[in-house]
């Protein structure tokens, strides 16, 4: 059994992300989950666009058979890898450095808290 966890930002690109997660699923045991993560000093919900982006990004996690979690957390990597275990996810999908916005050095912090529990899967940035 697969437990996939999606992280995703607030932006409508993080669909090729679910969709990455979703085409993970080998079997209906497996579980798809979708994690957004706000910083707790983040205008969150400010912004029209980032608003809509996150209403339609909970509609393709639905589509692909799961929910958006949507968290706030003044530290982004143990809140996500805290989620990871709690729900025993053995995938981590999230997107290339630099088109999310987090930095070449949170993925490798990630990875190493994942390490002998879940695998990371970085999906490219599309050009």
């Amino acid at each position: 059994m697969n437990n996939i966890m999606v992280c995703v930002t607030r932006q409508r690109t993080c669909q090729r992300l679910i969709d990455y997660g979703r085409n993970l699923i080998e079997s209906e045991e497996d579980r798809l989950f979708v994690i957004h993560v706000a910083r707790e000093n983040e205008n969150f919900l400010g912004n029209r666009e980032e608003g809509e982006a996150l209403e339609f990004l909970y509609e393709k996690a639905k589509e692909a058979g799961a929910s958006l979690t949507v968290e706030r957390s003044s530290d982004v990597l143990k809140t996500l890898t805290d989620i990871a275990e709690k729900n025993s996810v053995n995938k981590v999908v999230t997107g290339q450095s630099g088109a999310n916005g987090l930095g070449a050095g949170f993925l490798d912090k990630l990875e190493k808290r994942l390490s002998g529990k879940a695998e990371l899967v970085v999906v490219p940035a599309v050009s």
